[in-house]
């Protein structure tokens, strides 16, 4: 069974950027939506670990994490943390729909 590292890092740093935003700030969504999408990411991860084909939950938060951090990076500018969750999100879609597609991965010949 390979462990998704990959995918556990992401989740890792979606739940520590949440519990970040409400050490700095104060920010109790920003614990919340971190705590939750880290969680939802962390599961994703343990399933691509048993299964790599079920990538459903990962891919699924992946994009929603995406278009909302997206969105709040094109209204503010501003590169942290919007930018940097935006850019990582996209980068696990790549991967994601990469597994997926095949072109990642061991050679069958």
């Amino acid at each position: 069974m390979p462990v998704d590292i990959p995918g556990f890092l992401y989740a890792g740093a979606v739940a520590a950027g949440g519990i970040l935003g409400y050490y700095r700030a104060g920010s109790i969504p920003s614990l919340a939506a971190g705590v939750l999408f880290g969680s939802a990411l962390a599961y994703g991860a343990y399933e691509v670990s048993k299964d790599p084909a079920n990538y459903s939950v990962q891919l699924a938060t992946s994009s929603i994490l995406a278009g909302i951090m997206g969105y709040r990076f094109y209204n503010s500018g501003k590169i942290m943390p919007a930018g940097v969750v935006c850019l990582l999100s996209v980068a696990m879609i790549v991967r994601i729909a990469g597994k997926a597609t095949g072109l990642t991965g061991p050679r069958q010949t």
